[in-house]
């Protein structure tokens, strides 16, 4: 397409009206920021969570929105992430965009690190990415083309960049796997190209969620030294990325990981804690 053909207006380069969408750990935190905002830009959108209660109540919430559906599932379970693909093609019978969001995190100091926490968090973190990711290529090749890719956005996070110092606590398996989830989505945008499938991870900073609520009760002062900007991130920042790699505009992003943190992961900041 020539510079005269392409369409720059924003209503064309960020338009995503009749894409379909599932976000893991949709029901709350960013998954539930970022089901909004899909559903506010025309996505037909499916979650999934392993809670049932906060599925029904995401629902409430999100199906004023548009076409929203959720199902309650374990995508660490190769079962269910079957029973989560049969729901996908029945409603939806190709997908868009995946965004594979669903984490947890695990923290204690070194000596008291348990095998079972570490393993709990690269399973939900990592392997369950690359299990469901591997599993629903047939749904996102039939939606794809070679000017329209189907996307995958992994939700990495800032501790793959950087060591995380702020919340005190080690997070050894967190910031593990995320860093593996950067570069799991690098070996798979290289793969996945050619099936016309781009692959992309978002690397948020701090935002509000249930996952960050103890660190900003405790350390929140900490947390705005730290960054450059001097601030948490706000959820429609997190929503303008996400509208942007799914987008035309994003369709030549491939393999990036890019961060949304205000610069905390390349800024050393304050740091005149000692404890």
């Amino acid at each position: 397409m020539s510079t005269e053909e392409a369409g720059f207006a924003i209503s064309e380069l960020f338009s995503l009206a009749g894409k379909t969408a599932l976000v893991t750990g949709g029901s709350s935190g960013l998954g539930l920021t970022m089901a909004k905002g899909l559903l506010q830009n025309g996505v037909k959108v499916m979650i999934a969570s392993r809670s049932q209660k906060k599925c029904d109540l995401a629902l409430k919430e999100l199906t004023p929105l548009g076409e929203v559906h959720a199902l309650a599932v374990n995508v660490t379970e190769a079962e269910e992430r079957e029973r989560l693909i049969a729901a996908l093609d029945a409603r939806f019978g190709s997908l868009s965009i995946l965004i594979n969001n669903a984490g947890t995190n695990w923290g204690a100091k070194l000596a008291d690190y348990p095998d079972q926490g570490f393993a709990k968090v690269m399973d939900t973190n990592l392997n369950a990415v690359f299990a469901l990711t591997r599993d629903l290529i047939p749904a996102l090749q039939q939606a794809a083309s070679a000017s329209d890719p189907a996307r995958i956005i992994n939700i990495g996070s800032m501790d793959g960049l950087h060591v995380p110092i702020v919340q005190r606590i080690p997070t050894f398996a967190y910031s593990a796997s995320k860093a593996a989830l950067h570069h799991l989505t690098r070996t798979l945008a290289v793969d996945l190209a050619a099936r016309h499938i781009t692959v992309n991870a978002v690397a948020p900073g701090f935002f509000a969620s249930r996952m960050t609520d103890y660190v900003f009760e405790h350390y929140l002062q900490d947390i705005e030294d730290d960054c450059p900007l001097h601030r948490v991130g706000q959820p429609q920042e997190i929503v303008g990325i996400v509208v942007y790699l799914a987008s035309a505009a994003g369709a030549y992003t491939n393999g990036t990981v890019i961060p949304v943190d205000g610069g905390t992961s390349i800024s050393k900041g304050k740091r005149s804690w000692t404890d």
